[in-house]
């Protein structure tokens, strides 16, 4: 068993577990932490956790140390520095005349790289801007296409429930959400309803989906036509959580069937 704990490096990157190494981060805290090439600055965003060994599928990295004040005053400088990284590669994306659409940049803890983050309907040929920055800034540039979900989790916002955007504030990651979700959990397929501010299908459809399914079993379709002691007539309406549906006979009377009995 090994305590762990969930961070987001950078601004904008992956949430993943890190070994505590018997360090005790509050959330909210930055820690520096081990990753492929150095060391990179990531906020703590949960309590510490017990995880066993054999649910991993490697080991965890280690946090290396709690941020310090010189830290602190470089992660700073860097989100300073991003302000005029961003306006210069905009201006450099004009002057191409590329269809891309920058969306946020950022800086390594060390700031040996700088990378773009940027949306776009189609594959971009970004080779001569990659050029243009690395000659202005003196660092490896990475450019990195991400889709509009991705865009909103970075962005942020306030989502139909007026709350935060969930996955710019706990999901880890983007999980398949079908129309059906919407269907069976008998919500309005009005897409201003049901989408999200990224335009896809919102996230929290798929929350209570597999309890839906569960209680659906047993259940006719609303449509179908079954048979009832009173007789023949047609499901107008499944209410899944009360097990309970509405069936028009064929006389026009409407009675309501209890699938709990």
């Amino acid at each position: 068993m090994q305590e762990a704990i969930q961070l987001r490096l950078r601004e904008a990157g992956n949430i993943l577990y890190y070994d505590t190494n018997d360090m005790k981060p509050k959330v909210g805290d930055f820690v520096i932490v081990e990753v492929e090439r150095g060391q990179e600055y990531a906020q703590i965003i949960s309590e510490p956790e017990i995880i066993l060994e054999a649910d991993l599928e490697k080991p965890l990295k280690k946090i290396v140390r709690i941020a310090t004040k010189e830290d602190m005053y470089r992660i700073n400088e860097n989100r300073k520095r991003i302000k005029n990284a961003f306006q210069t590669c905009v201006r450099k994306i004009q002057e191409r005349r590329l269809d891309m659409k920058l969306i946020d940049a950022e800086y390594s803890f060390d700031r040996t790289k700088l990378i773009f983050y940027f949306t776009s309907e189609g594959r971009i040929d970004f080779r001569e801007l990659v050029k243009d920055l690395a000659h202005i800034f003196k660092v490896r540039i990475e450019l990195r296409q991400i889709g509009v979900r991705d865009e909103a989790k970075m962005l942020g916002g306030i989502g139909h429930c007026g709350r935060d955007l969930c996955c710019a504030s706990f999901l880890k990651n983007f999980e398949p959400v079908t129309i059906r979700m919407a269907k069976e959990q008998n919500l309005s397929l009005n897409p201003s309803k049901i989408s999200g501010c990224c335009g896809r299908l919102m996230c929290c459809l798929g929350y209570e989906y597999e309890n839906y399914k569960k209680y659906l079993k047993g259940l006719p379709k609303e449509g179908e036509k079954i048979k009832t002691k009173e007789g023949k007539g047609r499901v107008i309406s499944v209410n899944a959580l009360k097990r309970k549906v509405v069936v028009e006979l064929e006389e026009g009377k409407q009675i309501e069937l209890d699938y709990n009995k």
